[in-house]
């Protein structure tokens, strides 16, 4: 990663665990134990039901409070679902989009991730947008090819003032909650990859700031390398998020010297 020019953000996302009184627990003993964090973001991503015991637990902390997913309309009928403006009045900072449980599992299109994006960023919120291939594609060499196509789809419309706060995730699905980790230099080469697509859609300066984290069994035990790759700038990490000493520890590599 390059602090020089962007952010090193760690987001934690919690996918459907904890409840409201575990989530209490938890903020509590992650601000008691939480070190001195100057060279990094935190983001915790929480289900609905948790966001209102986060934001209060870690309202005066360094952690910002995040969703993990939204619907792109304001309002209307849409049975279980939440908008971005109910987020944003909650003080939620940041919000998941295009995840990939959400896209196999939940069938979310390309152009929904658009939408969901839009609604995002008109209402304040940061979007961490997630991209990334399965095993047979990456077999199949098309890889980048994929990624350029997600990222162009879901950032059409997205103006060059509104592209600043976006984070991008890359998620390779083969490596989400299997612990086939990628490489480091799979990883790096995949990112540096997407800053150069950032590059071609809205130019060296907004490239070089944009936060590219990793995500991908991300653990204690891998963070350092991964970040260690220039352009690899933070970790969306699931499983090891849930547990409050493998997040600090996360934490506090991403937050050393010598980056």
């Amino acid at each position: 990663m390059n602090r020089k020019y962007r952010k090193t953000i760690v987001a934690g996302n919690w996918k459907m665990h904890k409840t409201p009184a575990e989530t209490k627990a938890f903020a509590e003993r992650l601000k008691s134990s939480l070190p001195r964090v100057k060279r990094c973001s935190i983001v915790l991503c929480v289900p609905y039901v948790d966001i209102p015991a986060a934001v209060k637990l870690l309202k005066d902390s360094r952690v910002a409070v995040g969703a993990q997913n939204l619907h792109w309309a304001p309002n209307g009928a849409y049975t279980g679902e939440v908008s971005a403006e109910m987020l944003a009045d909650l003080d939620v900072k940041y919000v998941i989009i295009g995840h990939s449980e959400r896209r196999t599992l939940f069938g979310e299109s390309d152009l929904i991730v658009n939408k969901k994006m839009h609604a995002a960023l008109a209402a304040g919120l940061r979007p961490i947008l997630c991209v990334g291939e399965d095993w047979d594609q990456r077999q199949l060499g098309v890889t980048l090819e994929l990624i350029a196509y997600q990222l162009k789809a879901a950032l059409a419309g997205v103006s060059p003032e509104d592209m600043r706060r976006v984070v991008i995730a890359y998620e390779p699905i083969w490596a989400i909650g299997t612990g086939n980790t990628a490489t480091p230099e799979q990883a790096g080469e995949v990112c540096s990859a997407i800053r150069g697509m950032l590059r071609k859609l809205y130019g060296a300066r907004i490239a070089r700031s944009t936060t590219i984290q990793y995500g991908g069994s991300v653990n204690a035990a891998n963070i350092e390398d991964l970040l260690d790759q220039e352009d690899v700038d933070g970790g969306l990490v699931g499983t090891a998020s849930l547990d409050i000493a493998h997040f600090i520890e996360i934490i506090r590599s991403a937050n050393q010297d010598g980056y």
